[in-house]
């Protein structure tokens, strides 16, 4: 069933329910609030009977021909009395009773005796319903008369019928105006999804340029929608990081292999003097951990994003790690007469992991003897800011352009210049150390000139 035609449904039903309830409790209401109006009357008439016999002297005997002499309005008005002994015999009634026998009733000549009103329904075929308030005359502490004052409920039946007759016409008039209302709305509000229908089956046939026009609202469809482009803008730029991805990783790796293939071709066109077959060995196994190294860290950074990598948050003192590597990348250093300088550094501890950590900084130095060119020198410093250790590793070499300032941190991606100072590098160095920084809730920031150098700095929170 469709969505729209269920919301029609759910919402015809609701609608029909509560009109239903609310029609039944305005006929209840009404009707109880006639009858108490009719019974108001009554009770007003009667009193008024009661206390105009007891001031005009008639009692304790009543004469029938004076009392009509003096009360002529009694067989004109829309009510009728009947006058009862405290034997249940009639002892004056008025002439506008119809040919029907009134009789007192049981109950009301018991409540008589007791001294209280009671109010009673009487009801012939084929006539209207008539109600009736029986009210006792004490003189003397003994029951007197009974006092009888009675109306039909006719006009009562015929307002309660017209009003019934109103709501059984007017509801199902205005429960299917509603539904019809409810269908074209619920028709203008599903819409969006319409569209939303659309553009994902465009996208499934490989389309993912394909965007929703948002609506200035911010309700629940603009929501959905805005949602849903972000959703489309995330894939396509995943899938576009892939494609990209996938076509450096091939790149890399092609290249090793047709140095190796072309050095193992070239070795097999005739035979060779034993030397000869060592320098391609030693060439192949050069590309081989090259190649090593590529697969190693695709595979660091594919267990990255899958949030695989474990890593211990420990206290640990960055000062000792900062010497560490700057003793290790002196060595790295004297290859290509390049010196590693320590500057002043800080005592400071941070948590995290140091086996990550070293990676990190070992990787910048690297980086920063790689990229400088003979005689140059590469610093590293350590100080603080509010809250953060900063960590600055500085070199004198090749730089970076401005165009390629943010682009460095992406996999596999190397500047000209850099692939042209050395063929060594993978350019995924700076993507893991990226991905360090972020673990460890810090940062890397980069500032470089174009020939004179670049300073990265690292910022990682205080332990």
């Amino acid at each position: 069933m469709p969505l729209r035609l269920r919301l029609t449904l759910w919402y015809g039903s609701a609608l029909a329910l509560v009109l239903i309830i609310f029609s039944t409790v305005l006929y209840l209401v009404t009707a109880r609030n006639l009858r108490d109006s009719v019974d108001q009357s009554l009770e007003e008439t009667a009193a008024a009977a009661v206390r105009s016999l007891e001031e005009r002297g008639f009692l304790p005997l009543i004469n029938e021909e004076e009392l009509m002499s003096q009360f002529p309005e009694l067989a004109r008005i829309d009510k009728f009395f009947q006058i009862f002994s405290p034997s249940g015999t009639i002892t004056i009634r008025s002439p506008n009773v119809k040919q029907h026998e009134l009789p007192l009733s049981r109950q009301a000549l018991e409540v008589a005796f007791t001294g209280r009103t009671i109010f009673e329904s009487a009801k012939y075929p084929k006539e209207p319903p008539l109600r009736l308030i029986s009210v006792p005359i004490i003189y003397r502490s003994n029951l007197l008369y009974i006092v009888q004052v009675g109306t039909s409920m006719e006009s009562v039946e015929q307002t309660l019928n017209r009003l019934l007759l109103v709501l059984l016409v007017t509801t199902p008039v205005a429960l299917t105006i509603s539904l019809a209302g409810g269908w074209f709305l619920a028709g203008r509000a599903l819409r969006p999804v319409d569209a939303i229908t659309l553009a994902a089956q465009r996208i499934a046939g490989g389309d993912l340029t394909q965007r929703l026009n948002v609506p200035t609202s911010a309700d629940e469809i603009g929501r959905l929608a805005g949602t849903f482009n972000n959703m489309i803008a995330r894939l396509e730029t995943s899938f576009r990081q892939i494609r990209q991805f996938s076509s450096d990783a091939s790149h890399e790796l092609r290249t090793p292999l047709t140095v190796m293939k072309g050095e193992t071709e070239l070795a097999l066109r005739r035979p060779r003097e034993a030397a000869d077959y060592t320098v391609v060995l030693e060439s192949t196994l050069e590309e081989i951990d090259r190649m090593t190294r590529i697969v190693d860290e695709l595979l660091f950074l594919s267990r990255a994003d899958m949030g695989e990598v474990k890593m211990e948050y420990l206290p640990v003192n960055l000062d000792v790690l900062l010497e560490d590597i700057s003793r290790q990348a002196s060595l790295l250093g004297q290859e290509r007469d390049v010196q590693v300088i320590l500057g002043p550094i800080t005592p400071i501890v941070v948590r995290g992991d140091e086996l990550r950590l070293r990676e990190l900084f070992l990787n910048l130095v690297d980086n920063a003897v790689k990229y400088s060119r003979r005689g140059g020198a590469v610093e590293v410093t350590m100080t603080t800011v509010p809250g953060y250790a900063k960590i600055v590793v500085t070199d004198h070499g090749i730089g970076i352009g401005p165009d390629d300032l943010e682009r460095i941190f992406g996999r596999f991606y190397r500047t000209d210049d850099a692939r042209a100072h050395t063929k060594k590098g993978t350019g995924l160095g700076l993507s893991i150390c990226a991905w360090i920084a972020d673990s460890h809730h810090g940062r890397i920031e980069v500032k470089s000139d174009l020939g004179k150098g670049s300073t990265f700095t690292v910022l990682l929170p205080f332990a």
